[in-house]
Parts: C-alpha cells; structure tokens; sequence
C-alpha cells in the first residue's frame, strides 16, 4: 500500500483554499479524506437539527467534488478523535492534516488525538489566527473596537489559493457509512421545505452566493439593516461550514467600493474565535459574575411565553416575523435577531441561555462563539456589551427599519394592513383573525426588566 495521510473535515467543507487538503496533496502520499459526525466529544453542543440537514447537503456536495479529483469521501460516526486514530491504525497512515478550530470540545479533541499519531493543525477558518491578534501587553482583547483595530493591521490575508488539481486515491479504500445512514435530514415530519428554498449547501453553492453579493457590498451599510431588503450577504452558512474561506471572502470584496463595514462585519467573527479561545465557557456563562444573581422568570407562565415566541406568536409582528423566518428557512435577518434575542431577555424576563439553545437548533449557520457571544451582547452579560438597561423597543425598531414588507411575507395574517398599521395593529385598534395580543405591554415588560437590572446592582 502506498504511504497514506488523512484529512480530518470538520467546518471546513472545501477543497479551494483549504490548507489541510494542500498540504496532504504536497505530502506525496495517497490522501484520505474523512468526515467523523460526532455527537459525543460536544456533548450539550452536539449540532442541531438545522445544522444536520445543512451538513447532510453538504457532505454529499464535497463527496461529489472529491470523486472529480479521483478522491472519495469517507464517513465515520463515534468519537472523533478515536474514530481518526483507529482509521489511521487500520491504514497505516503516517499522519493527520486538518484545520485548527477553537471551539473547546475540538480543541479537546485535537489534544488527544495528538497524542496518538502526528497531527499537523494549520490555520484556514478565520482571516488571522485569534492567539495572534493581541493587545500590547499580550493579552487576548475583550472588546472588538480595539480587536477590529489590530486584526485590520494584518490585513489583507493571504490571498486564496487553488484547489488541489488531483488526489492520489489509496490502493484500497476503507469502509464508509454512506451518508443518508447518518439519519441527518428531519423525517416524521419533515419541516426542512422552506430550506430547500433558500439554500445550496456546498463550495459551489458557496461561490454562487459570493458573486451576488460582490456587486452589491457597496451598498451593504445602508441596507444591512433593513429586514425587508436582500441586503446582507447570507455568507454565514457557508462561513460557519467552511465551504468558503474568509480570505477567499475578503479578497473578493476587498477592491469594491464601500466595503469596509462588510469586512468589519468579517473580523466580528475572527472576534468571537478569539473569545470562545480565551473564555471555552462563553456558551454557558455570564462573563460578567454580576449577571449570575439576576433572578430570570421561571415556571409555567415563563414557558408558555417561551413556547409562543419560539412559534413567533407573541403579538409584536416584527419578533413573530423573524422567529417565523428562523423556522421556515433556518436563518434569520441580523437586525430581527436582535430584535426577537433582546424581546426575549428584556421583555420576557427569561435566561438568555433559553434562547442561544433554541438558536443551536434552528439556526443553520449556528456557530458556538458566533452565537454565545451575540447572545451575551444583546443580553449584556458579555464583556463587549448593550448594558442590560438598553432595552430595544421592538414596535418602534420596527418601523425604523422598514420592516413592513418583510411582516408581510413572514405573518401572512398580517398581510393586508397598510404600513401605518402593520407596526403595531393593537395600538392603531385593529384586531386581526388569528393573530394573537401582546405577550407583555411595552412599557410594563421594560419596567419588569429594568428592576431585574436594579436588583443586582444592590
């Protein structure tokens, strides 16, 4: 048998710019490529239900690819890092190329891995390295203006480079679970419809999105915050599976006009590596100790309100809106999700944690520091932080962005009102079929909040 590498994919779905597969390919030797769908080493964090179908597509979209280049796909379930040394074991593989990654049950993963044969990390997920990007006294940043400052000194990154040309297939190849058997798509019911409609999962499907947006990241500023209009780049699916490389990204957008705010946008996520690195717990604690004697509602009436905004029935049209959208197609407009994050904090009174885990399951490009450290902004436990007492006023951010039409597409029953009304249909006195009254007043659930703030000042 010829000498024989593996590359270990995890969010990194690509064969351009994917460091793991050009250094297998320069290594001389046959190259495996394998994927470990692994629901033990993340335990709570095992992926969702959006994610799965996201990463069956996917995994089906590289398979292909590869078969191009002479390659094949193999797929193991277990334990990742026991699942690669046993691979390695039964083909005598001589060493492990994959991409770093920063989220502490890979990190983990990758140390004990390490321990059993020669595994070579390279860098490939973020525009720098986050152990790279450091204060002046060494010190990993808390805050992102000052981050942004640094990582924008080393830019640009390394421009993309090409797809390995071939990959020289082993004499044999391993045994491999063919993808469906993974179970990965939603049966019983299959509630992945609206997905369909909205996604290609995959580097082709990638590319695809990424030459739309080149033309319009000029205008990314003005419209990003406007939930009705396409304006945002719907990259952050393909980011977090790493059928794109952020270089391949930023150099793509680099020479247009006006597109420094999407590139910031760019180095937020470079941000969140860097704090989920420094702080491994960020999903599950408040970075700030004093957030931890803020009393949350609990109990019956709390999970019914928790219930409705997951079903986007709480009687604002923007929350409905966008926890709708969220479920129909898996994703949702940045300004709603701070919308519906802060309407569940701030006006429900209910853990923050509550939402971020419905957020890992219904998001498809849920990413663990992303996700926690967006959270934690929103509900002022983080670091880099809204202060708790900043409480967005759903109804008026609602007309503020122009969110009529986009009400109008996601609450159906609210369709046929007039812009004046569709806002706040109980304020202007109309009451709609089927739509439901408000969860909380405005004012009486900010109040609510606003005393939970001043109780843990105390």
């Amino acid at each position: 048998m010829n000498d024989v590498v593996l590359v270990w994919l995890r969010q990194d779905l690509r064969l351009h710019d994917q460091p793991a597969f050009l250094a297998a390919a320069e290594d001389g030797c046959a190259v495996v490529p394998v994927y470990v769908l692994d629901d033990d080493t993340p335990g709570d964090w095992r992926i969702g239900g959006a994610q799965r179908w996201w990463l069956h597509h996917s995994l089906a979209a590289l398979a292909k690819d590869l078969e191009a280049l002479g390659s094949r796909l193999v797929i193991r379930r277990g334990p990742a890092a026991a699942e690669i040394a046993k691979l390695a074991k039964e083909l005598g593989a001589k060493r492990v190329h994959a991409i770093r990654h920063y989220e502490p049950w890979w990190i983990a993963a990758e140390q004990e891995l390490a321990s059993a044969i020669d595994l070579v990390l390279h860098d490939g997920n973020q525009l720098a390295p986050p152990e790279t990007v450091r204060s002046g006294s060494g010190e990993a940043f808390k805050i992102f203006s000052p981050f942004w400052r640094a990582l924008e000194a080393k830019m640009p990154p390394e421009k993309p480079k090409p797809a390995p040309g071939r990959l020289t297939a082993p004499d044999k190849w391993p045994p491999s679970t063919p993808i469906a058997a993974l179970s990965l798509l939603p049966t019983k019911p299959d509630w992945s419809g609206g997905f369909a409609e909205e996604w290609a999962p995959g580097e082709a499907g990638a590319a695809d999105r990424l030459k739309a947006f080149q033309d319009a990241v000029g205008s990314y500023d003005d419209r990003r915050n406007l939930p009705s209009d396409e304006g945002t780049s719907r990259l952050s699916p393909h980011l977090h599976w790493g059928e794109v490389s952020p270089a391949t990204v930023w150099h793509a957008v680099a020479r247009k006009k006006n597109s420094e705010g999407f590139k910031r946008e760019l180095g937020w996520r470079d941000f969140t590596s860097a704090v989920e690195q420094a702080n491994p717990e960020i999903g599950d604690q408040n970075a700030r100790a004093a957030f931890d004697k803020l009393k949350w509602r609990t109990g019956k009436a709390a999970d019914s309100d928790f219930r409705k905004w997951t079903k986007g029935q709480t009687g604002y049209p923007i929350v409905d809106a966008g926890m709708r959208q969220l479920w129909t197609s898996g994703w949702m407009h940045n300004r709603a999700r701070m919308i519906t994050a802060s309407f569940l904090i701030k006006h429900l009174l209910i853990d923050w944690r509550r939402g971020e885990r419905w957020f890992w399951d219904t998001l498809v490009d849920a990413d663990y520091g992303n996700n926690s450290v967006n959270w934690q902004w929103v509900a002022g436990t983080g670091h880099d932080a809204n202060m708790f007492s900043r409480i967005m006023a759903p109804l008026t951010q609602s007309a503020k962005f122009e969110a009529a039409e986009y009400i109008r597409r996601w609450v159906p029953e609210l369709a046929s009102l007039d812009d004046e009304v569709i806002h706040d249909p109980e304020a202007a006195g109309v009451t709609v079929k089927g739509y439901p009254a408000k969860l909380i007043g405005h004012r009486e659930g900010r109040e609510r909040a606003l005393a939970a703030g001043r109780a843990i000042r105390g």
